[in-house]
């Protein structure tokens, strides 16, 4: 069965949503993202995908209080992201609950200490975020476009001990017009082995229908629950 992970994404401290990962179309749904965080637990979800866009903008760790007061007052398994650029963000972000922390913008610009840390935490606890548009790395809270090919870039980190990798098209992310299906089945044929989650797109109940047919692993969404298009209850057959 598909993993659900919701995503909560924060800009001073409060629950916010882009569109297409851009800073200006920015859209605050609640103020109190702890209490966002509950009614996911209360719903019977147990992973969050929180992200410090604050963090990503400032090249470090920025909403580590949040994150702290989420695991502390939830039984949720945060993985956390967003400005993780040194061993001491990573530090911090462990020391306030993070059980996982995804690095994207570091993977690429500076390898060494990436696989650094894939290396002293392991694979379970390190997940690559690919962030894609026209199947090529951007960086920097998507405001950075690189040359850098998707496939071959999976297949670098796979190589040096990367098991779960967050993948998410850029062009689809916050439109609710549906996931890059292709994108994810290609993922899925060229990398068999890892642990691929999805994210960017989803606006139904039947588009995680989808990706589970697939075989995609897990999948994160969060504007299509805070818009409405879908209900907690009604993820309820896909949690264990």
């Amino acid at each position: 069965m598909i993993e659900i992970i919701p995503a909560i994404d924060l800009i001073d401290g409060k629950c916010v949503r882009l569109t297409q990962g851009d800073y200006s179309q920015k859209k605050i749904y609640n103020e109190n993202p702890i209490e966002v965080a509950k009614m996911f637990q209360d719903a019977g979800i147990s992973r969050l995908h929180l992200v410090d866009l604050d963090g990503a903008k400032a090249q470090h760790i920025v909403n580590y209080i949040v994150l702290e007061r989420i695991t502390s007052k939830t039984d949720l398994i945060v993985d956390f992201g967003g400005g993780l650029k040194s061993d001491d963000d990573l530090r911090i972000a462990f020391e306030c609950g993070a059980s996982m922390v995804t690095g994207g913008s570091i993977a690429v610009k500076n390898p060494e200490i990436f696989t650094g840390w894939i290396e002293k935490y392991g694979s379970e606890k390190i997940i690559l975020g690919a962030d894609v548009k026209n199947m090529k790395i951007a960086v920097s809270g998507w405001m950075e476009d690189t040359d850098i090919e998707l496939i071959p870039f999976l297949e670098t980190y796979q190589k040096r001990g990367i098991s779960k990798i967050i993948c998410t098209d850029i062009s689809k992310d916050g439109m609710l017009e549906g996931p890059s299906i292709e994108l994810y089945r290609d993922i899925i044929r060229k990398l068999p082995d890892v642990f691929l989650i999805a994210s960017g797109g989803v606006s139904s109940i039947a588009d995680i229908e989808i990706l589970h047919d697939c075989g995609v692993p897990a999948v994160i969404f969060g504007k299509a629950i805070y818009e409405g298009k879908i209900k907690l209850k009604d993820l309820s057959r896909f949690l264990m």
